[in-house]
């Protein structure tokens, strides 16, 4: 087993010793980062980095090597810090070069101080990103995360400190949903913070606790209260918030995109400093920022902890039963593997989905090809492969929508549940906006990252007036089905950020909003008790079944898909041919929503291009659809007369 000690819990020793051997050249930092990516590929090695999604950051150790798994919710502007510095010895006059890298703050002996003007100091750039945990990502991700590849020679507490005497178990051994208790509930935190200095940093050692204490009591102040607010884009969010600062290719990322990182966790107390007013007059860039951007840009470590990004990636999608990058040889045969027994696997989750849509299967065909698609292309301003479903005729009591909902949370890596009452439309921020005050980018419920499912429920929907909120919020949610794009506010413009988000509405008649694709539920059986029902499906299927369900539906998102030439040109002739039979009712967006059936039915069998059979097949569930839709026309009309 390699020595996990230096690099895992004291990365500084390493950068230091790497900075000390290449000091006069100025590729001392990509050797930092390739010892470290090198280190990461070892024996699962990523598995024994401790994640702030799992471990509360008052566990972790300072300055330790940990990750994070998050979204990009806001990007700050550039800030500059010393690269390299040069510090001077009062006493001797000696001179010690440091590095200023992956520090939020200058490191600097008692008897040394700062030569700021010393030829020999290194102005540098670097980019701070406000990243959140991903937004709605379901339990079972988390909880397969937290426990994935954890050799049995590792403890979980690798990298978390070591209780000194004066510890307190008892005060500290919280889980994160007790944690983030104290994020919803502000009055909890502030009784939190507002107590002793072991209280706030419990798990540190006495020396550094007595300098936190002081700190500690402006954590919370009346004037802080906005630093409360983690600026999570789903109500009720766990987990934390962080300042992610990046050193390398940050024009690589973007807004709403998925990174995992690897860096330096600062929690360092003197970074809540500039939340207390009374010392603003040690910084004397006070006067260029306003006291409201300050909070929002610095606040409290111990809340929103700073990770210095030694190695960053983009996430292809955060299912921890996948690997994480398909193109690997490992990868390449874990995929094989799998694809050989699909067709049981999706004969299962048929059933399963049949089951849950009240025996419905040509609604769970279809519910199967919905969560499959994603946005693949984009022709001009038209998003190519996206699959809006609205499911008519659920029943209008809500605990079928509410366990419908569960059940595809068990399924898929992240989800949202939006519940369209006028209420919600009305009182509800959709759309993310500019604060030019704070300066940051407020969050809305519309701030999702990629392949989200988003279950919007129209069946609460009641008469009512929608106010000029509502009006924006439900146009907002329209553009997104239709473009894959929502328009963040910025006062003074609009700015178009792309997105690709599944939408399944749910609804008792057609829905009011746009879609790709109405299906027409057909219960086949109406349970006595719709509650004991559903959850009785959930607990009758084996964990290793869902898991396979999980990676079904993770998969098939990420493989390629094509038609041959010989293929389209017979599907051309034969939608010539079903124009020719039935003009009026067969149009180009039937051809266009054909194919799409098309391609996500051969996706779900595990093929890569298009055939014959299961063109045919495609045709025969739209002819289905839509007789069970002019039949329901009928049934309605039939009663209105």
């Amino acid at each position: 087993m390699p020595c996990v000690a230096d690099w895992l819990n004291n990365p500084f020793s390493i950068v230091q010793g790497i900075f000390a051997q290449n000091v006069p050249n100025s590729d001392w930092e990509k050797k930092v980062t390739d010892y470290f990516k090198e280190k990461l590929k070892e024996n699962n090695a990523t598995n024994w980095v401790p994640s702030l999604n799992d471990v509360p950051v008052h566990y972790l150790k300072p300055n330790s090597l940990v990750k994070f798994r998050c979204m990009v919710q806001d990007m700050f502007d550039p800030e500059f810090y010393m690269g390299v510095y040069e510090t001077v010895d009062q006493n001797t006059n000696a001179r010690v070069l440091h590095f200023g890298k992956y520090r939020d703050v200058a490191e600097c002996g008692p008897q040394q101080e700062i030569d700021l003007n010393s030829s020999q100091t290194v102005t540098l750039e670097r980019q701070t990103f406000y990243c959140v945990p991903v937004p709605g990502e379901s339990a079972w991700v988390k909880e397969i995360s937290k426990t994935k590849g954890k050799p049995s020679y590792i403890s979980a507490s690798q990298a978390r400190v070591s209780p000194s005497t004066s510890y307190t178990p008892s005060r500290h051994k919280r889980s994160y949903e007790e944690d983030e208790d104290m994020d919803l509930h502000p009055s909890k935190q502030k009784e939190q913070h507002m107590g002793s200095g072991g209280d706030i940093h419990g798990c540190v050692e006495p020396k550094r606790l007595e300098t936190e204490a002081s700190a500690g009591h402006h954590l919370i102040s009346p004037n802080c209260s906005p630093s409360l607010d983690l600026n999570f884009p789903l109500p009720g969010e766990k987990g934390p918030a962080c300042l992610v600062k990046v050193y390398e290719s940050w024009d690589s990322f973007k807004v709403n995109d998925v990174l995992e990182v690897y860096g330096i966790l600062s929690v360092d107390p003197v970074l809540s400093i500039v939340n207390n007013e009374e010392s603003s007059a040690l910084d004397p860039m006070d006067c260029m920022d306003t006291a409201e951007e300050q909070r929002v840009h610095s606040p409290p470590a111990s809340l929103v902890p700073r990770i210095h990004v030694i190695l960053a990636q983009k996430l292809q999608h955060i299912n921890p039963l996948l690997p994480a990058c398909l193109n690997e040889e490992e990868s390449k045969t874990f995929v094989s593997n799998f694809m050989s027994e699909l067709s049981p696997v999706r004969a299962e989750l048929l059933g399963f989905l049949t089951h849950a849509l009240l025996g419905d299967s040509l609604a769970a065909e279809y519910l199967i090809l919905h969560l499959i698609s994603t946005v693949y292309a984009r022709r001009d301003v038209l998003p190519l492969g996206k699959f809006t479903v609205n499911l008519s005729g659920c029943p209008r009591n809500c605990i079928f929508t509410e366990h419908l909902y569960r059940i595809i949370q068990q399924l898929v890596p992240a989800s949202y549940r939006l519940q369209m009452t006028i209420e919600n439309m009305n009182q509800s921020r959709f759309i993310p906006h500019k604060d030019y005050a704070a300066n940051r980018l407020v969050s809305g419920v519309l701030q999702l990252a990629s392949n989200t499912s988003l279950v919007v429920d129209e069946t609460q929907l009641e008469q009512g007036q929608l106010d000029t909120t509502g009006v924006h919020n439900v146009t907002a949610l329209g553009n997104l089905i239709t473009w894959q794009k929502v328009d963040y506010d910025f006062n003074y413009h609009q700015m178009e950020f792309p997105c690709n988000i599944n939408v399944l509405i749910t609804s008792e008649g057609r829905s009011l909003l746009p879609s790709d694709c109405q299906v027409h539920l057909q219960p086949q059986i109406i349970p006595p008790n719709m509650e004991e029902y559903m959850n009785s499906l959930l607990t009758a299927v084996l964990p290793s079944v869902l898991n396979k369900f999980r990676i079904y539906l993770s998969l098939l998102r990420l493989l390629d898909y094509s038609i041959s030439e010989e293929v389209t040109k017979a599907v051309e002739e034969d939608f010539v041919e079903m124009r020719k039979s039935d003009p009026e009712s067969v149009t180009a967006d039937d051809l266009h929503r054909t194919l799409l059936v098309a391609r996500f039915l051969s996706l779900s069998a595990g093929q890569t291009t298009l055939s014959r059979e299961r063109w045919l097949r495609a045709k025969q569930l739209e002819a289905l659809r839509k007789a069970r839709l002019q039949q329901q026309q009928k049934c309605v009309n039939g009663n209105e007369l």
